[in-house]
Parts: C-alpha cells; sequence; structure tokens
C-alpha cells in the first residue's frame, strides 16, 4: 500500500456517516477483496467465520492466531483501500501484541466481541472495556489511530430476560465507547424501533449486521445507522453456488 496506516486509519473513521452508513460485504481472502473493491466499495471486512471457514477452521478463536493474521495480510497486500479485521475477542493476546500484529498484517481496524468464544458466554463488561482501553492505548503508542468496533452479543447470545436486553446493549455500549472504541455493534440487533432507541442512546457510528430479519440498507440508513455488514453470508452465498456448479459438472453439464 502506498498511504501511511495512520493514513488509512483516518480514511476508515471518516467513512463512518451516521445516516450514510459504510457497508462492508465481509471478504475471506484476496480474491474476495478484490472483487469487493471493484465493485466500488472504499473498505474491505473480513468476517471471522468465513476466513476460518475457508482455512478449514471452525469459527470461535478455531483458526490458529498466525493463519489468521497471515490471511489478512494476503487481503491487505491485494487491495489499496482499509482493511478492517475480525479478530474475535483477541485470540488472547495482549494488547500491545494484538495492535502490533494487526499492523504488521496491514489493517487498520478490527471488530473485538464480549463473549467468550470458548464458552459462549458473555464477559463482564469491565474486563472487555479494560481490554478495548488496552487496544487504545497501544494504537496511541504505535502512532496509528485504529478503528475498534466493539461488539456486544447481548442479542446474539440471548443473555438475560428479553425485556432487559436493549438496556443491557446500551450500557455495554456507552462503557466501550468511554473506554476507547469508535464504533459499536449490537449482533443481531434488529427491531427498527429497538434499533432507534440503541443509535440515539449511544450517540456514537453504530453498526448493525445486514441479515434476513433485519430492516434493508436504506431504512438502516433512516435510523442514523453508520456501518452495515454482511458477516460471514457472501462466503455462505458462494460456497452454496460452486456446490451447485459442482453437482452440475459431476452430472456431466457444461458450465455456463
Amino acid at each position: 500500500m502506498t498511504s501511511s496506516p495512520a493514513h488509512r486509519a483516518a480514511t476508515l473513521r471518516a467513512l463512518h456517516h451516521p445516516g450514510d452508513p459504510l457497508v462492508l460485504p465481509n471478504v475471506w481472502d484476496a480474491g474476495s477483496a478484490r472483487a469487493v473493491v471493484q465493485a466500488g466499495f472504499p473498505a474491505i471486512a473480513t468476517a471471522s467465520a468465513a476466513v476460518s471457514q475457508s482455512l478449514g477452521y471452525a469459527d470461535g478463536e478455531g483458526t490458529p492466531v498466525g493463519e489468521m493474521l497471515a490471511a489478512v495480510a494476503r487481503i491487505t497486500r491485494a487491495v489499496e483501500v482499509p482493511v478492517t479485521a475480525d479478530l474475535e475477542r483477541g485470540y488472547r493476546l495482549s494488547p500491545a501484541e494484538l495492535v502490533q500484529r494487526l499492523l504488521d498484517a496491514g489493517a487498520v481496524g478490527l471488530n473485538l466481541e464480549d463473549s467468550d468464544p470458548y464458552d459462549g458466554n458473555l464477559v463482564d463488561p469491565g474486563a472487555q472495556a479494560e481490554l478495548l482501553a488496552g487496544v487504545r492505548a497501544a494504537a496511541e503508542a504505535a502512532g496509528v489511530p485504529i478503528v475498534i468496533n466493539a461488539r456486544t452479543d447481548v442479542f446474539l447470545r440471548g443473555y438475560g430476560e428479553p425485556a432487559g436486553r436493549l438496556d443491557e446493549a446500551i450500557r455495554r455500549a456507552r462503557r466501550y465507547l468511554a473506554a476507547g472504541a469508535d464504533c459499536v455493534y449490537p449482533i443481531m440487533l434488529a427491531d427498527p424501533a429497538d434499533l432507534r432507541t440503541f443509535v440515539e442512546a449511544v450517540a456514537a457510528p453504530v453498526n448493525v449486521l445486514a441479515h434476513p430479519a433485519a430492516p434493508a440498507p436504506a431504512e438502516l440508513a433512516a435510523l442514523g445507522v453508520a456501518r452495515i455488514s454482511y458477516g460471514p453470508a457472501l462466503y455462505a452465498a458462494t460456497y452454496a453456488h460452486t456446490a451447485e456448479l459442482l453437482t452440475s459438472v459431476a452430472a456431466g453439464d457444461r458450465l455456463a
């Protein structure tokens, strides 16, 4: 890449506009990253599930951290736009090592989630805030204002009673923002009224997962969302299409 890491990080942060969201069709390798750029998208995001499955591992930090970061590095070498990496909960690395290895791979942003990938339980919000603050401090020490997308898994994991989940997600999001996160990601939150409440309550860039139960992108923009991710959906669709093609080949058909 020709631009500096600090410039790429600033560019990525500036793409987060509430009401005019950054759309990220998450990728898994250099080829998919190039396709996303060729389609006109201004930044690249990886999806841990897609990268893991493409490498033959399970999601949930099942991929050795070296292999995950090597995949991120292949992606960053293939494109000239900022790259943000889904690094689950940080692979139990110290914040300083996590940031250094992220930057060594050429990425300038990362997702960090607040559930334990090994047992699925939500971690204490204070512990997560401490992790995020450590990552922010390490980034400042490195001179690169990396973009931290703090994911809360309250809805994904079905934490607590349904009636209290929105308040819990807001409480966690505010704490993560105070610790140094740039964007918060209440993954699987899809109800339009609840999304509006969440966006207004946190008063910061909000990331939403695009999935069948979620509002359409235009409606998400109207709700004030600043970032829309597609997670492993693109990989899953590509895999399914490949399986269909292979069925045709096995039947003796020509590929169109």
